[in-house]
Order: structure tokens, then C-alpha cells, then sequence
């Protein structure tokens, strides 16, 4: 049996996803972040943006636009994906009507923003899933945006949704629904790790993801001018409040969020040495350097090994091993 057959017993294992969330809505910076996706790999998402981070006033061309990039060849990878109009505006159908239908082969995932709960979340979810099935695809992956006090208030029943992959935290307009009560310098570091009620809104968000097996995705750095901001922005919500994934909105924010969450060399080694430890005990208690291990911590070191490929790390030989060909969880 494959290692992960053996630690997770049949049952789903938590998904992964590439780290950081790119995003962009411009014809120019589409076509740039793909060239960028090109040269680096999938190591990160392109979300296409239709709806803050685009122009507005000519939404129906901005929709065609993002289905001829899905379709086109430089789409080489499969990982991009497109945040649409929220539920209440007169363009979401038409969005999903027209990408959905037009590139449902080639999108990665649909993005909902300013939901207020689950069942528009699940309203959503059917639309797509009209669309998706007469172009011939099921179970397209659904992203939410948390920024709303109805969608937090959800969020554990949202992330419920087997449909739903991850789950990001909107802060901005989270900030800005409270109309004053929560200070604007709570939208940037330290006060978005600091402030008691954006604390309590990602640990919260967080929690309903890891307790679905779905990714929670970190909200944006406006800095994007110092690269140290970011990474320090990453390692606070990696390190500190259990964020997997972090949104990027310009393309130098990119490698600091891949670099933050990608496991440090030293702990693939570590992963390493233990699982090939546990294999040759049959998967039972071993003890390292004084330590015990069974397969609790096993599992653990299994999701060490797994971020580090998807990031593109280059693993020792018998990391590279003891992967294999994963039939659950395979890199994108």
C-alpha cells in the first residue's frame, strides 16, 4: 500500500494547493503573470480578476477576454482560475454563463466573493455546476472569499461543501463592514495580526478549513514595493495562524509567499529520515533522537513532503522515493 493509503486510511486527505494565489485584471498583467507561470511552473495560481481588481464598465468584453486566455496555449499548466462578480450583481450570471461555459476544461476554479452565507454559496454552486456540465465538466472547484459577517458566521458550514477547495480571507472588506469600529490600520501588518476582532475572524476561518481538509488562503500585502513586508506578512500567517496559501497581487510578491510556505530543506530531511524509519517498522512507534513517533506525527511529516513538491523544492532521493506516485494527492 502507498504511504498515504496506509496514514489516512481510505479516508480523504487534507488538500493541497499551491501557495500563493496570484492575482490580476488587466489584459497586460494576465499576459504577464501567464508568461511568469510559464517560466516558473505551476509553483503558483493566477486568479483572474472580474471583479475589484478589474475595470469596470465593460464587463461582458472583460468576461471574453478571460475565456480566450483559458483557452489559449499559454494557459500550459491548468492553474489558473477566475474571481467573478459576487452573487448580487446584475454581471454574475453573465460571468458564469460566459466562462464557465466557454472555458470550463481549462479553469482551475471559480471564486466567490461577498458571499453572506452558505446558501449562496450553494445557490453559486449550482449555477456553475449547469454551466460546467453542459460544457462537459463536473465538479468544478469552488474558492470563497470571507469578508462578509454572514459568510464568517458560515464559515464551518461553507467549508463543508465537498465542491468547496478553500476558503480566503477578504480583509479589506471585512475591515470596512464594521464602518469604523476596526481602525484602517488594522488592514495592514502589525495590526491584522494584532486586533482582537480580525484575530478571532481568520483563527475562525482557519479552524473550519483544517477541520474540512480545505486550504485557507491568507488576504493580500498592499505592499508591493518591499518584498521583506511580504515575506514577513507570509511567515506570520503560516507560522502563527495556520494559513496555507496567500494571495499575491503584484508579480515580486510571488516568490517571498512561495519561499515562506515552502518547508525549510532541513525538515524534508527530518520528514524524510522518520518515514523511511516507520516504513521499515511497518508504520509502527519508532523512537529518533529521543522522540517518539507513531503514525500521528507520521502524517504530519507526509504533508511536509508533499508541500515541499509542490513548491517545486528539490527533494533527496529518497523523499522523491517515498512519494512516489501518489494516487490522491498528485502535484499539479
Amino acid at each position: 500500500m502507498h504511504p498515504s493509503e496506509v496514514l489516512f486510511q481510505g479516508k480523504r486527505q487534507p488538500l493541497l494547493l499551491p501557495a500563493c494565489d496570484h492575482y490580476c485584471g488587466t489584459e497586460k498583467l494576465m499576459l504577464k503573470s501567464m508568461a511568469l507561470q510559464q517560466e516558473l511552473g505551476p509553483l503558483f495560481d493566477i486568479t483572474f480578476d472580474c471583479e475589484d481588481g478589474a475595470a469596470a464598465g465593460d464587463e461582458p468584453a472583460h468576461a471574453q477576454l478571460v475565456v480566450r486566455l483559458l483557452n489559449d496555449e499559454g494557459n500550459r499548466h491548468n492553474r489558473i482560475g477566475v474571481r467573478v462578480h459576487d452573487v448580487s450583481s446584475p454581471f454574475f450570471e453573465a460571468d458564469i454563463a460566459v466562462i464557465v461555459g466557454g472555458a470550463a476544461a481549462r479553469l482551475a476554479y471559480v471564486v466567490l466573493p461577498k458571499v453572506d452565507s452558505t446558501a449562496d454559496v450553494m445557490r453559486a454552486i449550482d449555477l456553475i455546476n449547469q454551466h460546467a456540465a453542459k460544457a462537459g465538466r463536473t465538479d468544478l472547484p469552488v474558492h470563497v472569499l470571507i469578508e462578509t459577517h454572514g459568510a464568517l458566521r458560515d464559515a464551518y458550514n461553507i467549508a463543508a461543501l465537498p465542491q468547496v477547495e478553500c476558503l480566503s480571507f477578504g480583509i479589506m472588506d471585512f475591515v470596512s463592514a464594521h464602518y469604523g469600529a476596526i481602525p484602517g490600520a488594522a488592514m495592514r501588518t502589525p495590526g491584522q495580526f494584532t486586533h482582537p476582532l480580525v484575530v478571532r475572524a481568520k483563527l475562525e476561518m482557519v479552524a473550519a478549513c483544517h477541520a474540512h481538509g480545505k486550504v485557507p488562503s491568507h488576504n493580500v500585502t498592499t505592499e508591493i514595493r518591499d518584498t521583506a513586508v511580504v515575506a514577513n506578512d507570509a511567515q506570520r500567517a503560516a507560522a502563527e495562524f495556520g494559513f496555507t496559501r496567500m494571495w499575491s497581487i503584484h508579480p515580486d510578491q510571488i516568490k517571498p509567499i512561495i519561499k515562506a510556505f515552502t518547508p525549510r530543506l532541513s525538515e524534508v530531511n527530518e520528514a524524510t529520515n522518520i518515514l523511511t524509519e516507520a516504513i521499515n517498522a511497518n508504520w509502527g512507534p519508532i523512537a529518533q533522537h529521543g522522540r517518539l513517533h507513531d503514525r500521528a506525527s507520521y502524517r504530519y511529516y507526509w504533508t511536509v513532503l508533499q508541500r515541499a513538491r509542490l513548491a517545486g523544492l528539490g527533494l533527496p532521493d529518497a523523499a522523491a522515493a517515498l512519494l512516489g506516485q501518489d494516487p490522491h494527492t498528485e502535484a499539479t
